[in-house]
């Protein structure tokens, strides 16, 4: 079965972030780290943190005392932050965007495409609601039993 997912490489970048959000003021973690005590592929970790060292999410410090710390206060970044720099776009479907042809991906039936309009709605909605969830939010316990609670997340 398909279902919509983050990518691999995002859902352990959330899990770093989240990690790098509960750290004190002046520590540092490694990607090696982060992997181990989460059970990430320390690779994967490491090839996420330096895309969001790249887009100024992350700081890298170099050395034997190296590591990884936010550059953002956790406030400021948001899910919709966290994807579009890993995964380039919010995108549900190949053909879905702007122009004629989304991608490398040519719609033959877009002009009468009974779908089209709706999945873009839905598209809106998804990027805007991942624009409004904060990484402290993700870090937060109560945030998630408030979502729980108003059925914006399953409730377990």
């Amino acid at each position: 079965m398909t279902m919509l997912a983050l990518t691999k490489k995002t859902g352990y970048a959330l899990i770093a972030m989240t990690h790098l959000a509960t750290l004190k003021e002046g520590e540092l973690s490694s990607a090696r780290e982060m992997a181990g005590r989460y059970a990430m592929p320390s690779g994967l970790v490491a090839n996420a943190m330096k895309t969001l060292a790249s887009a100024g999410y992350v700081e890298s410090v170099r050395g034997a005392q190296g590591g990884y710390r936010l550059a953002r206060d956790p406030e400021e970044i948001t899910l919709a932050d966290i994807v579009e720099v890993l995964d380039r776009s919010i995108q549900l479907a190949e053909c879905l965007g702007t122009h004629e042809v989304a991608g490398d991906v040519e719609c033959r039936i877009r002009g009468r495409c009974p779908i089209v309009d709706p999945l873009n709605r839905v598209q809106r909605r998804l990027k805007a609601f991942l624009g409004s969830v904060k990484l402290s939010d993700l870090v937060d316990p109560a945030f998630a039993l408030a979502s729980c609670e108003e059925g914006a997340l399953p409730c377990r």
